[in-house]
């Protein structure tokens, strides 16, 4: 729509000459000042004018911009909607200017922008060099990076580089970026290549300008790192060069000296200062399968140069003594290798716990242990080791290892190489102090079996027959299930008498005859409140239902007893017992004092009572004996002797301990052998022992 704008009013020439005219015709008589009067008001009526045009002229130009807008709003409004997303084609926006730290995207092409340096004519080159002002100053400018896209070099750097961590040739463009470590560690195989006398002519020019760029960048740093080499010190800005990936590296870092496989160094700082990660691989065993776990060693900054040897962790190669570390690495591992799944052990010497706090604290553990690290991670409370899978180079280790040595089975092998990268400790269950723990490989030993335990058990020999042969036929499957599938199917034996008489001795050599371990707990040990008895029972019977073990619950009168009206507590710990019971699928002894007061809820559950009466001067003298013979000492105790002492009412324990407490009073007083005089001496003492019995000298 076209609109016709009125024209602009203005004072025309004849106006404005008229007053001129009219102000000219004055009288001669009028003063200066009249006329100064004059011409100011024409000049002020002038301004008014001129403002009021202008005023007309902007109430224009806004009647004006609102049209056009009235306008573009139609046709808006007649334009097609489009759907979002529809048109085939792209948009660019830009980055806009950045002002007090923010920005936007705008549509507006931004202004000074460069032409690419990396076109089609760069990508004809063998390789580029990204330069940057050098902070050296014997340099102008130093590379930041290379780019190497001849196809001639990245064949050749697939054999170079071979197996080095983070560096892939097969890409058609392959970047380096300073200080170039992939060089300086594999320089010797670098101009080992170049050498070789059927190189193609292309592959020689190519690596000789390589050569001469990674020369003057980092000349220095090679000539560097030879010298350390050949003279085994570093100081510790160059540390990084010494370490290269993928090699075998030495720590005693927490255990004995290890082996691990290099991953990555990276120099950091904290509140003690500054230091040199060196991050590597170890094998550990997850409890299912093997695989990798990385540890962070880290090396404080040091003055000057140090032995190489004498850091907290250093490549295997400056290592004085290979073949010997080599040859116990790999007997380390072999055993590591053994070790998986659950095992039943002996143990001697340092082991590691954890606090409150998850710091490591030395404790001293001996006798059976079972290793069982799937165990540790779901009962223990202390932190799980998460383990990551083995890499593509792995696991094609693992195939040619399995080829190369005729293995057609599906079972894991562990190579060479990575038996000298297990761990040095393992996790378990200490059985004498009921504590996960880490034990150390080297500590480890075979269980030396006590096969005359069974035999020297004072029992009748229908009795011990009887105990065979429910144990026996357990532990080989023959089990008689319930109704109900899952339920019954365990033994239980209960052992009632007085102190003494061999009931926790039964259960010992039931499980040194069987060969298995045996848990042996308290009533103390699963709590009081009813849901931690619950949980803590639960948790054993699986774990000694797992390791094929027996299970001896020792003085067990709290959950024996009869419930009562009164105790509601404890009436709960009785049926959370009971219930369990019913579904443990193992060998169970209980031993109490109160077979009298049992619960006849019990009597039902339990498979063989045995009741221990209190012991005859016979079995007093076989006693006697046995204990004389397992002694450390020799003894000159004639047969008379022993049938004396056997006429005293002592019980085992107490004839155990007085050959104890003798044995140590003849070594005090130098003595080869056990003399009846340090027994009585001993005896002398006990007599004066409040409860001890009044006719233990009578023969004296």
């Amino acid at each position: 729509m076209v609109r016709c704008w009125p024209r602009r009013s203005k004072k025309s020439a004849v106006e404005k000459s008229a007053k001129s005219g009219s102000a000219t015709s004055l009288t001669s008589g009028s003063t200066t000042a009249d006329k100064t009067k004059t011409e100011q008001s024409e000049k002020k009526e002038d301004k008014k004018e001129d403002k009021k045009e202008e005023e007309k002229t902007e109430e224009k130009t806004e009647e004006k911009k609102d049209d056009e807008k009235n306008d573009e709003d139609k046709e808006e409004e007649e334009k097609p909607k489009v759907q979002v997303g529809s048109i085939s084609e792209k948009k660019d926006i830009y980055k806009g200017p950045v002002e007090d730290g923010e920005w936007t995207w705008v549509d507006k092409y931004p202004d000074g922008v460069e032409e690419a340096a990396e076109n089609e004519e760069t990508a004809t080159y063998a390789v580029v060099v990204r330069n940057q002002k050098s902070q050296d100053s014997r340099k102008k400018l130093e590379a930041h990076s290379i780019v190497v896209q001849s196809p001639w070099l990245r064949t050749a750097l697939a054999e170079i580089m071979a197996d080095y961590p983070g560096v892939a040739c097969e890409l058609s463009r392959l970047e380096f970026e300073a200080p170039f470590k992939p060089f300086v560690h594999r320089w010797a195989e670098f101009t080992k290549y170049m050498e070789k006398p059927d190189l193609e002519e292309k592959t020689k020019e190519h690596l000789k300008i390589l050569f001469d760029i990674l020369n003057y960048e980092i000349g220095d740093n090679i000539k560097t790192f030879q010298d350390y080499v050949k003279n085994g010190v570093v100081c510790f800005k160059d540390l990084w060069m010494i370490f290269q990936p993928g090699t075998i590296v030495l720590s005693a870092y927490l255990g004995p000296v290890s082996g691990f496989e290099m991953v990555e160094t990276e120099y950091m700082a904290n509140n003690c200062g500054k230091f040199l990660q060196v991050r590597c691989d170890c094998v550990d065993y997850g409890g299912k399968e093997f695989g990798r776990y990385q540890e962070a060693i880290n090396i404080p900054e040091f003055l000057g140069t140090k032995k190489i040897t004498g850091l907290k962790v250093y490549p295997f190669h400056f290592h004085e003594k290979k073949d010997e570390i080599t040859a116990q690495l790999l007997k380390r591992g072999t055993i590591f290798e053994k070790l998986a799944g659950h095992h039943y052990r002996e143990y001697s010497g340092r082991a590691i716990t954890w606090n409150r706090e998850g710091n490591e604290v030395d404790v001293q553990i001996t006798g059976r242990i079972v290793v069982d690290i799937e165990s540790f991670n779901r009962f223990s409370p202390w932190r799980v080791r998460y383990l990551n899978d083995f890499n593509a180079t792995d696991i094609e280790r693992f195939n040619k290892h399995k080829v190369q040595n005729g293995i057609e089975s599906e079972e894991f092998v562990m190579p060479d190489y990575y038996k000298m990268l297990c761990r040095s400790r393992t996790r378990g269950y200490s059985l004498k102090y009921k504590k996960w723990v880490d034990f150390f490989l080297e500590q480890i030993s075979d269980v030396r079996w006590n096969t005359t335990a069974f035999d020297r058990l004072v029992l009748p020999a229908d009795q011990k027959e009887l105990i065979l042969s429910f144990t026996e036929a357990q532990l080989s499957g023959d089990s008689f299930d319930d109704i109900i599938a899952g339920k019954g199917k365990g033994i239980i034996c209960l052992l009632s008498g007085p102190p003494g008489v061999g009931k926790t001795l039964t259960a010992e050599a039931v499980a040194e005859n069987l060969k298995v371990p045996l848990h042996m707990l308290s009533s103390g040990d699963l709590g009081s409140d009813p849901w931690e008895v619950e949980r803590e029972l639960n948790s054993i019977l699986e774990l000694v239902s797992r390791w094929n073990a027996v299970l001896l619950l020792d003085e067990c009168d709290v959950f024996l007893e009869a419930r009562s009206n009164h105790e509601i507590e404890r009436n709960k710990i009785v049926t959370i017992f009971l219930r369990t019971l019913e579904y443990y699928e193992g060998i169970m002894f209980l031993t109490t004092n109160r077979c009298g007061e049992i619960d006849a809820a019990f009597q039902s559950r339990i498979h063989v009572s045995i009741e221990y009466p209190d012991l005859t001067v016979s079995a007093r003298k076989i006693i006697w004996k046995n204990f004389l013979r397992n002694s450390t000492i020799k003894s000159n105790l004639t047969d008379k002797d022993i049938n004396e002492l056997a006429e005293l009412k002592l019980n085992g324990r107490q004839i155990k301990n007085v050959l104890k407490t003798a044995s140590l009073l003849a070594r005090r007083r130098k003595s080869d052998t056990l003399e009846r005089q340090f027994i009585e001496t001993v005896l002398i003492i006990e007599k004066k022992r409040p409860g001890a019995p009044q006719q233990m000298m009578h023969y004296m």
